[in-house]
């Protein structure tokens, strides 16, 4: 028995239950491609203060993704769950993609394992079409480099100074005439990120839709898939619709990606990072098809997605540090730029209360001694 903080401000006794029981899948899914968007794991001794160069516990990065690859599903790695935008600088992100290609070799062909995000983010002061071009290519290369597939991550830079469609398509134009495999186009709405309004050249989706889409049809073998982040399930199943045959639609919606990717959509989720072991073991159930498995498996993990993604939806990433904290995949409840502060004590309760309900503390008894610790910083006897 454990004693946690509510909404209400008040205190309340908490049983935890029992794990869940899934079984290890034998082999990736067959019938999704489904990668799961890493966190980083912050180094407790280094500084990673708001505006400090990020310090990465980089054998217990490397853990995780081993984790995740054991377990079938691919890493998208260097994406918005790994605080780029939001601390994890370039040279971390640069060190990131090497270590992670490089670990996925132990696993197959990197190509197939890992997708790391190529952006603008070392780049602030891009002012103009050419410095943006020139800031992703840095990053791309370094991405083709390691051996990884490419997701051409959102910039900041770019939506800051296009004046419409014409100037995306320009720039992606020219990036995808040169990549050396199809890539994951991303399209990150503005509840994850703010300075991402009116991306592909209009504030009215559908709009940006058709200028997407204009892209991908002047490009053909060159795209992959798009991932795409905007919470609106209606939208992404008329989008997976009018894509190009052999182009896949990632859904990237972490409150409605049950039905989803039951109906067709392949998966690029931030939430696949703490609900791994379950959402293998739905996928698994599809292969064979039983949807009704699949469904028992991850209705329960929503309740905590809702959660972990609720608005201020960016902040998700500390949902998502804390869980694997509980789950003893790594040592130390801090991140990179200080963000472990970004949700306070009561919704983090609510986390840990939901994760147990989804089955998704392996070790209860861990984690209720590491939610103790949690609340005795905060001067409550759990």
């Amino acid at each position: 028995m454990i004693t946690l903080p509510t909404a209400e401000g008040t205190l309340e006794p908490y049983r935890t239950g029992r794990p869940g029981a899934w079984p290890r899948p034998s082999g990736p899914p067959r019938a999704r491609v489904a990668y799961a968007a890493a966190h980083v794991v912050a180094d407790p001794l280094g500084g990673n203060a708001p505006g400090a160069p990020a310090a990465v516990d980089w054998p217990a990065t490397i853990a995780f993704r081993r984790h995740l690859w054991s377990l079938g599903l691919r890493v998208a790695d260097a994406m918005d769950t790994a605080q780029r935008n939001m601390g994890l600088d370039w040279p971390a992100t640069r060190e990131l993609i090497r270590r992670s290609a490089a670990a996925a070799a132990d696993f197959g062909d990197p190509a197939d394992l890992v997708a790391c995000g190529a952006g603008t983010d070392h780049a602030p002061g891009a002012a103009t079409r050419a410095e943006v071009l020139a800031a992703y290519a840095e990053q791309v290369e370094a991405v083709q480099a390691a051996g990884a597939r490419v997701i051409l991550m959102a910039s900041r830079q770019l939506a800051a100074i296009a004046a419409g469609p014409q100037d995306y398509r320009a720039v992606y134009g020219k990036l995808l005439a040169g990549v050396d495999r199809p890539v994951i186009l991303h399209w990150l709405g503005e509840m994850f990120d703010p300075a991402l309004a009116g991306y592909w050249g209009s504030p009215e989706v559908g709009a940006a839709t058709e200028s997407l889409l204009a892209l991908i049809h002047d490009h053909p073998g060159r795209v992959d898939g798009v991932k795409v982040s905007l919470l609106d399930a209606e939208h992404e199943v008329a989008l997976r619709a009018a894509l190009p045959d052999g182009v896949r639609l990632y859904t990237g919606d972490d409150f409605n990606y049950v039905p989803l990717i039951e109906s067709g959509s392949d998966a690029l989720l931030g939430v696949f990072d703490p609900i791994a072991p379950a959402a293998a073991a739905a996928l698994a159930a599809l292969d064979v098809g039983d949807p009704a498995r699949y469904q028992e498996i991850l209705a329960p993990t929503v309740p905590l997605a809702r959660k972990i993604f609720e608005a201020p939806t960016f902040h998700y990433k500390t949902g998502i540090v804390f869980l694997a904290w509980l789950a003893g995949h790594q040592d130390a409840f801090c991140m990179v730029a200080g963000a472990q502060s970004a949700r306070s004590l009561p919704h983090l309760a609510e986390v840990f209360r939901l994760a147990d309900r989804a089955g998704l503390l392996p070790d209860p008894e861990l984690a209720e001694s590491r939610m103790r610790a949690l609340l005795a910083t905060h001067g409550i006897a759990g």
